[in-house]
């Protein structure tokens, strides 16, 4: 039995090294980059059985990508498309003041026409656990009733559906993204939010834990994950309260460190290990990825392991 399915779209990211400008640079470095699949990756390398499923046009950039989650180990069980297109993205990194900047040419790929009469949800009712994120039905008006119906058949089938709500501004409005997502949160065991998308999206209030209580109280969530940054993560689960710190990490590339966290988290806690033990397994896991160039987190569980033993954070519960 797969022990994780996860659903979205991946991208190739093209960046310039050494921090130069797309308009002038004559070489991009290419990396497989998609919310969802790095989840899978992460929690593959960790020890779980994790399966990709999406939609990917049938050409060479699409199979760089199913070749890349393959050499993770990661299944991916993709439908070919012959008139889509693969979506790309540029990465410009600038330290202060400049910033890093982030361009989307996503328009029309393969994945934003997916539907589950042709994805095999068969995947989905048998695995442990079911993840996907909100920039998927942010891409079209077919990926919205898509995440909502395989979320649907997860839930039928008792698989333990998790939610990141991953807000990006360049493809929604924050009243577009709520309207949207908070239909699904009946259909959510697990939802993990970054604290200012609870406040910018959700329009939620008071602290992390009120946060965390408030939409534990409108949705009966099993467990509610807040991520905030610098500050941690606080979680939520029945009626415990739970905190983690960051471990301090040199910082090679931060894309993809919160997939990282989940994908370490879902790697433990679906492993029976309890909720503070998965907070801290996640944080080592972003942690490692922060040196790791690129979208994905390319760690062992002996590294992680060797991170949780040298640190000095530690999970409270209240």
């Amino acid at each position: 039995m797969t022990d994780l399915v996860t659903f979205g779209e991946s991208m190739l990211r093209l960046s310039p090294p050494d921090q130069q400008r797309l308009e002038t640079v004559d070489q991009l470095d290419v990396h497989v980059a998609g919310a969802e699949s790095n989840v899978a990756v992460a929690a593959q390398r960790l020890g779980l059985d994790a399966t990709w499923i999406s939609k990917l046009p049938d050409s060479p950039l699409g199979r760089r990508v199913t070749s890349a989650l393959s050499t993770h180990g990661v299944d991916a069980d993709v439908v070919w498309d012959d008139d889509g297109r693969q979506g790309t993205y540029y990465v410009e990194f600038g330290g202060k003041p400049r910033g890093t900047n982030v361009i989307y040419d996503r328009a029309d790929a393969s994945v934003t026409t997916a539907t589950p009469e042709e994805l095999d949800t068969r995947r989905i009712a048998a695995a442990d656990a079911f993840h996907t994120t909100g920039i998927t039905p942010a891409l079209s008006e077919t990926l919205r009733s898509t995440t909502e119906s395989l979320l649907e058949v997860a839930q039928a089938e008792d698989t333990t559906t998790v939610f990141d709500l991953n807000y990006r501004s360049k493809l929604w409005s924050p009243a577009e993204a709520r309207e949207t997502l908070e239909d699904l949160f009946p259909s959510v065991d697990v939802l993990v939010v970054a604290e200012r998308d609870a406040r910018a999206v959700l329009d939620r209030e008071g602290d992390a834990e009120a946060i965390a209580r408030g939409l534990d109280e409108e949705f009966d969530f099993e467990v509610t994950l807040i991520t905030r940054g610098g500050a941690g993560s606080l979680a939520l689960s029945g009626d415990m309260v739970f905190e983690q710190g960051v471990f301090e990490a040199d910082e090679t590339d931060t894309v993809g460190t919160g997939d990282a966290f989940v994908g370490g988290f879902l790697a433990r806690w679906l492993d029976g290990f309890p909720v503070p033990d998965a907070l801290e397994y996640g944080a080592a896991t972003a942690s490692i990825k922060r040196t790791v160039p690129g979208d994905i987190a390319v760690v062992t569980p002996e590294e992680v392991d060797r991170v949780v033993e040298a640190g000095e954070q530690s999970g409270i519960s209240r």
